[in-house]
């Protein structure tokens, strides 16, 4: 893209955010331009600036370039091992618990995963005490998705779903099909910006699944952090296939990495035991006054920078002059709940810095945060958390201070600029670990960006769908094409019965593994070897079977030939048949190439006749 190009595309994300209230700058930039620029195409402009020209006065366009943008693409029970591993391993760790139940589907789209929680937990639970004890909040930046998802779903939409599930969970109104209202009441749905908007707290399950890929790191970052706050400590976290948390784990623990289930990582903090021990009797409720006390007299008076006051027990418990004009604190805000406050998460996401400083006994200082003041004028600050520690060593509360370094910013940056080259050449001495890190960060990235692809591609072809129904005209022509590819669909099977007739009448032992070397085809001489039918081995690890052969020491020659290094190799072993006769066996191992990589190994087992 252009510099010209790239200005422009600024200045569309611009008008969006001032006059939609829609803020992309943290999506993926080569996602947005690749969304965006399929729309232009679609109206014939060459540029993003005619396009910005053509929205200022078409307000009908905004609702289709949302969608353009805001890939939804979802099902009932995506994914389904994931589903079965949340109902059958999740669920009943959630539901065993007293109390309520809190559930949040971010990026809800059109309400599918939302649905299916709640069917998963009411099948659990029983409809009864379902609506007791559960509530889900499904929340997503798309209006006309969530209308959606309150509306009803047609009949093909709705296919993926049981037929059982389907009769006890919805019902028809207007040709639609709606989630029963007596269970209805259950799911809330609401707008939310994941980026702008202070997340749904004490949550028991988040479900965020393949929306965190559409972000840049640092918006990821900064969601990823809400996300830890708005968990409970035994909550957990359940993404999508193509989000992995590899560079989170002070944040976030697998659960089950391959279902991409994880658990918060807990920060045992004071202020938690403290509320108890005032609860338990008054002399400790007294140590608390005079506790907030002392706060007031070790902070600061007079100083010429906004600062706040935190006490242990997360309540507002002082703001000086500067910080009431900059945040719009006002009188009543003080001895109120810190997290409950709009300056908790603006100008920036406090939260995580107060527990830094809480933990690790050391003021946190966060420079470059922009705000805007009341009056519009935008102006840049460095931010110091700073824990404040009584004579006996105890933790009794957090000073905030916001200081004005709008003037030089711009030095700063020189700074900056020149401290980093300095710091070049010490990086280069690290660079054999961060280039691990670097591959691994590469890797999520380009799984994020094929998912984003593969969900591109699917949403085009839902559009192909729905111009074939429009188009029932040439039903003729469209039959004469299926009969075809039935035709072709009959020698593809043709095919697939001749390669296990070969495989079944040939004298060797023969086994064709996939690329995670898992047992594909076992044919009867490899059977009446070492003694294990097909069905008993068939979806089974190859190393994992239990036969006269010795697996382990083939692996190196496996893995090696699964590599194609070499693509063919074979190696001669010491084996017993599986009527305990001990035999030399020559195993040669074969590269399966699929279409684009290599799809698996063919394993031809021979008996080797005695010298």
């Amino acid at each position: 893209m252009t510099l010209e190009a790239g200005k422009q595309f600024e200045a569309l994300l611009e008008y969006l955010r001032e006059n939609r209230g829609f803020d992309f700058t943290g999506y993926k930039r080569n996602t947005l331009v690749r969304r965006v620029g399929k729309r232009c195409a679609e109206l014939k402009f060459e540029s993003f600036g005619p396009y910005l020209d053509y929205l200022q006065v078409h307000a009908e366009e905004f609702p289709i370039l949302f969608d353009k943008i805001l890939i939804n693409v979802t099902d009932f029970f995506r994914d389904p091992p994931a589903w079965n591993y949340i109902a059958g391993q999740i669920v009943p760790r959630i539901t065993k618990k007293e109390g309520g139940i809190r559930l949040w589907s971010a990026g809800a789209a059109s309400g599918e995963e939302a649905y299916s929680a709640a069917m998963v937990f009411c099948e659990a639970l029983g409809q009864e005490t379902f609506l007791r004890r559960v509530k889900i909040y499904a929340t997503d930046v798309d209006e006309e998705a969530l209308n959606k998802a309150r509306s009803g779903y047609s009949e093909k939409e709705i296919a993926s779903v049981d037929a059982k599930l389907r009769s006890k969970y919805f019902e028809t109104q207007g040709g639609r099909f709606v989630f029963r209202a007596a269970l209805r009441r259950a799911l809330i749905f609401g707008r939310h910006d994941l980026m702008q908007d202070a997340p749904i707290s004490r949550l028991d399950l988040l479900i965020c699944r393949n929306t965190l890929m559409y972000f840049t790191a640092e918006a990821q970052e900064r969601i990823l952090a809400r996300f830890h706050y708005a968990l409970n400590e035994d909550g957990l976290l359940f993404l999508g296939r193509a989000e992995m948390l590899l560079t989170h784990g002070t944040m976030f623990a697998p659960v089950d990495f391959k279902q991409r289930v994880f658990t918060k990582v807990p920060r045992l903090q004071l202020r938690d035991r403290l509320m108890l021990m005032a609860q338990a009797g008054n002399a400790e409720a007294t140590n608390q006054v005079a506790r907030q006390i002392r706060i007031r007299e070790l902070a600061a008076e007079g100083v010429p920078f906004a600062q706040v006051v935190i006490d242990a027990l997360g309540n507002l418990a002082m703001a000086n002059q500067p910080a009431r004009k900059l945040l719009d604190i006002r009188d009543g805000d003080v001895g109120r709940p810190f997290k409950e406050l709009a300056l908790s998460y603006r100008p920036l996401e406090l939260h995580g810095a107060m527990d830094q400083a809480s933990r690790d006994r050391q003021a946190v200082s966060i420079a470059g945060i922009g705000h805007t003041l009341p009056d519009g004028n935008a102006r840049q600050f460095d931010v110091n958390v700073t824990p404040l520690i009584d004579d006996d060593g105890t933790m009794v509360g957090t000073s905030v201070g916001l200081v004005d370094v709008t003037n030089v910013s711009a030095l700063r940056d020189d700074l900056e600029r020149s401290r980093q080259e300095v710091e070049t050449t010490h990086e280069e001495l690290q660079s054999s670990n961060e280039e691990l890190e670097t591959t691994n960060e590469e890797l999520q990235s380009t799984v994020e960006e094929l998912e984003t692809t593969n969900e591109e591609l699917q949403s085009t072809n839902e559009e192909l769908e729905t111009m074939n129904e429009e188009l029932e005209s040439t039903n003729a022509e469209l039959e004469g094409i299926n009969t075809d590819l039935r035709q072709r669909t009959e020698v593809v099977n043709r095919l697939n019965v001749f390669l296990h007739a070969i495989l079944g009448n040939i004298k060797l032992g023969a086994a064709v593994l996939d690329a995670e070397l898992d047992v594909q085809v076992w044919n009867d001489r490899a059977a009446d070897l070492w003694g294990v039918r097909s069905d008993e081995v068939v979806g089974n690890p190859f190393f994992d079977l239990d036969i006269g052969l010795p697996t382990k020491e083939l692996r190196t020659m496996i893995r090696g030939v699964l590599r194609s290094k070499p693509s063919h190799d074979e190696l001669v072993v010491n084996a017993m048949t599986r009527r305990g006769r001990r035999i030399r066996c020559r195993v040669s191992a074969i590269t399966l190439a699929g279409p684009a990589r290599v799809g698996g190994v063919v394993l031809v087992m021979e008996e080797l006749k005695a010298e």
